[in-house]
């Protein structure tokens, strides 16, 4: 009755009074713990039944022994608790080796869990969720559909349990047709009445970008719950389309359902995207209405939407009702700051949290490096650089990529490349790649950002769009037009990739600087969509430098459509006619930035002493 009723207390106390104590008895109280949340003391239990000698455990004891072992991921007690499981026979009962199978998945041992199944002599539909379940937590979502696969070619009958543990595996692979097939066995088993498997499905279809077809899914459902509408909201908002996220609000609201701490954030998070920041303010007050404004994710969201809505002062005072005592709400401030160009107040936060003790996580740098490349300043840089090594977050790869994004704009190139080649060959990704090529082409060294380029491709690690972009604006800054014309063409016949407007507007630059200006402006009538104020203004600079008028005005009279209020671009253009003795028409470029009503902002220069 005490075990029953949640009293633990009295459930040990009595159980300690008894003289005569049966493995029943034993594994009643070790449950009552797993079931409270204190899986250690089962462990302690289970040590005393051994050594009292009154009573042996036995096939329900094993697998409650092992929930404990899972629940506080203790792998090497798990591999004793197996040895003793093999030791009392019962290797073939179905139940031992189902916990099994879930301690070993549960503790990242996928190879062990493996070979617990292959060597199961009978397999329930637990055994086979276990195993799809297991591989998807550990990040092996293809493996967990091979599972699924194996298990209908078996012919074993799937319940509920198995859809919610497979469609998140089609989810987060995006495979949409595999997907389909799941819903249709869905209906065709009648496994779609509970509403988790509704949820799971509206799941799949969001992440694999199918938004239609998740909103038919919850349209059918007779039930719908906050699970069911937060994850719309978040599907709207994963694609793209924050404004179908919030209209999503008042549905939720008419269909009698009220919001959570998880639902606010997701609509904070939409207005932050939107930087709708009434909207913002209206879901401050219903959070707080709702007493969820000290959630932890709700305080982050806040901090986050003010932050993206320009209001930063709010989101400082948002912060400092915060306990302080969690990385996440650090971590949203640090990126609010950087995203309003307070590099040097983010610095400061960062410097504080340390000051509080509070553990920061990859995160966390990834929010605050930006700040130091804002700055510039080879001597923060050093800073930064000795703590991440102290500290061991130079471990991470996207925290070394923002270390050589750092060195890059202090212009220290050798410490980039130093920070670059202490990373394991097989740890380089695209990003990595693209970091380092691009910040020798920026400083000029052409030569040096495409030799790294053929490394990266001998590495085997496949281009991106970015990647050619840093390689191609790496030939035009060094003047090197044939190596950019032949990545170029590399990149259309050995990638297959489409160019992007960036990749036209480094040509254009190439070309321009080496005075091929009719061969670039060819490639600009040429290009298969419309060219963007980027293509157009490196035809214009190119222009300028060469004192090509014809040209010039050609790139003018569509800057001057595309960009009405960029002041530079008319002065480029008035630049020209001067150049050539063209006064009248310089005059009338100026005359029409009057009569619009434009001013050239008044330019200024910095240098730094001390910090001062």
């Amino acid at each position: 009755m005490y075990v029953l009723c949640g009293f633990v207390p009295h459930a040990r106390r009595m159980f300690d009074e008894m003289p005569d104590r049966s493995s029943f008895f034993y594994n009643t109280v070790m449950r009552m713990y797993i079931q409270n949340g204190v899986p250690y003391e089962a462990l302690c239990v289970f040590v005393e039944m051994l050594s009292s000698r009154q009573c042996w455990p036995d096939n329900f004891t094993y697998p409650i022994v092992i929930k404990a072992c899972a629940d506080l991921s203790l792998l090497s007690i798990g591999v004793v608790v197996h040895g003793k499981t093999l030791k009392a026979g019962l290797d073939l009962d179905t139940f031992v080796q189902n916990s099994l199978l879930s301690m070993y998945m549960n503790c990242g041992e996928k190879e062990e869990a493996r070979r617990v199944f292959d060597t199961m002599w009978e397999r329930s539909v637990v055994s086979w969720n276990t195993l799809i379940n297991g591989y998807l937590r550990n990040g092996c979502a293809k493996e967990a559909m091979m599972v699924f696969s194996w298990m209908m070619e078996e012919g074993m009958e799937p319940d509920c349990a198995t859809m919610v543990s497979v469609l998140p595996a089609c989810g987060y692979l995006k495979d949409l047709v595999s997907g389909r097939r799941v819903h249709a066995l869905v209906e065709d088993k009648g496994l779609g009445k509970k509403i988790v498997a509704r949820n799971a499905l509206v799941d799949m279809y969001a992440k694999c970008g199918s938004m239609d077809e998740a909103r038919l899914v919850v349209d059918k459902m007779g039930e719908r719950d906050v699970i069911t509408w937060t994850t719309m909201i978040n599907g709207y908002i994963l694609n793209g389309d924050a404004r179908s996220a919030l209209a999503l609000c008042q549905l939720m609201h008419f269909d009698g359902v009220k919001p959570n701490s998880v639902s606010i954030a997701s609509l904070l998070s939409a207005c932050g995207s939107l930087c709708s920041f009434e909207y913002g303010r209206c879901f401050h007050g219903w959070a707080i209405r709702q007493k969820l404004e000290s959630d932890v994710m709700v305080e982050t969201a806040l901090i986050d939407m003010y932050a993206k809505c320009k209001k930063i002062y709010l989101s400082f005072r948002v912060f400092a009702k915060t306990t302080k005592k969690r990385t996440v709400p650090w971590n949203a401030i640090l990126s609010g700051c950087i995203h309003n160009g307070l590099a040097r107040e983010g610095i400061e936060f960062f410097k504080q949290m340390l000051m509080d003790t509070v553990q920061p996580n990859d995160a966390t740098l990834n929010s605050l490096l930006p700040a130091y490349s804002i700055l510039a300043d080879l001597q923060q840089a050093t800073n930064i650089h000795s703590y991440l090594v102290r500290s061991g977050f130079l471990s991470s790869i996207e925290v070394a990529t923002g270390l050589i994004d750092i060195y890059s704009k202090c212009g220290s190139l050798e410490s980039a490349y130093k920070v670059f080649s202490g990373v394991p060959e097989k740890g380089k990704d695209i990003v990595l790649w693209s970091v380092i090529i691009a910040s020798y082409g920026v400083h000029g060294h052409g030569e040096i950002a495409i030799s790294l380029f053929n490394q990266m491709i001998q590495s085997g690690v496949k281009p991106n769009e970015v990647t050619f972009t840093s390689v191609l604006h790496a030939c035009s800054h060094a003047g090197l037009v044939d190596n950019g014309l032949n990545l170029f063409k590399f990149m259309l016949e050995n990638h297959k990739m489409s160019p992007c407007p960036d990749h036209y507007t480094c040509l254009v630059d190439l070309l321009g600087r080496a005075g091929r200006l009719d061969e670039a402006y060819d490639l600009i009538r040429t290009m298969p969509f419309k060219p963007n104020h980027a293509v157009w203004g490196a035809l214009l600079g190119a222009c300028v430098i060469h004192e090509n008028v014809e040209l010039g005005e050609v790139a003018a009279k569509w800057l001057f459509e595309l960009e009405p209020e960029n002041t530079g671009n008319y002065i480029l253009m008035a630049k020209i006619y001067a150049a050539v003795g063209r006064w009248k028409d310089a005059k009338n470029v100026r005359h029409m930035m009057n009569e619009i009503g434009l001013r050239k902002k008044v330019a200024h220069s910095l240098v730094e002493v001390r910090n001062v």
